[in-house]
């Protein structure tokens, strides 16, 4: 069966009309290292190496873009890892 041209084909992703935004990770003088690489592990599902490179990008560049996706998306990760003490904003 060849689909429609109404119809997308199965494997190919949803594209949204949304702007996609960037949550960032601010450096501070608070948190180990190893509480940013927890977090960003358990709120992002990051994996270890992904953490602590973000972890070392934003200690030594002052911040790094850890996720992209729609301010909706993104906007319960930052109020998580913000219970979290980390300093994180949305930019678009």
């Amino acid at each position: 069966m060849v689909p429609s041209e109404k119809q997308q084909p199965f494997n190919e992703p949803y594209e949204s009309h949304e702007p996609l935004s960037w949550l960032i990770l601010h450096n501070d003088d608070v948190n180990t290292f190893d509480h940013v690489i927890e977090s960003l592990c358990e709120v992002v599902r990051h994996d270890e190496i992904q953490a602590e490179q973000c972890a070392m990008i934003t200690h030594y560049k002052g911040k790094c873009d850890i996720k992209k996706g729609t301010h909706d998306a993104l906007a319960p990760l930052r109020d998580q890892l913000l219970q979290r003490y980390l300093s994180v904003t949305i930019d678009t």
